[in-house]
């Protein structure tokens, strides 16, 4: 089968993602969703959107280990955090003045 960019693939492999998601409950991770699996594929195992084919893309989804899953929700929070307190510190600036 040809190459495509992982996000051309999406659709395709929902089923293979809610598997995981399925997985991932059973392993008592009962708030992950499908949404938080691709994004922690997009962003921690392929770094972007490279082109692969249809194999490779579900054997990385089913690869996918809860440590790395948990690492990447991790520092999703830490960034998250940083930037609400971005926001807080810039919005007590305007309030000031």
């Amino acid at each position: 089968m040809h190459k495509r960019t992982v996000e051309q693939w999406r659709e395709m492999v929902g089923e293979v993602i809610e598997s995981k998601k399925d997985e991932f409950h059973f392993l008592g991770y009962t708030s992950v969703t499908p949404n938080d699996i691709w994004d922690c594929l997009l962003h921690n195992v392929w770094k972007g959107n490279p082109e692969k084919r249809l194999h490779e893309i579900v054997q990385d989804i089913f690869h996918l280990k809860p440590q790395t899953f948990m690492s990447y929700l991790t520092l999703q929070t830490y960034q998250d955090e940083d930037l609400l307190q971005s926001i807080e510190a810039l919005t007590k600036g305007e309030e000031s003045s």
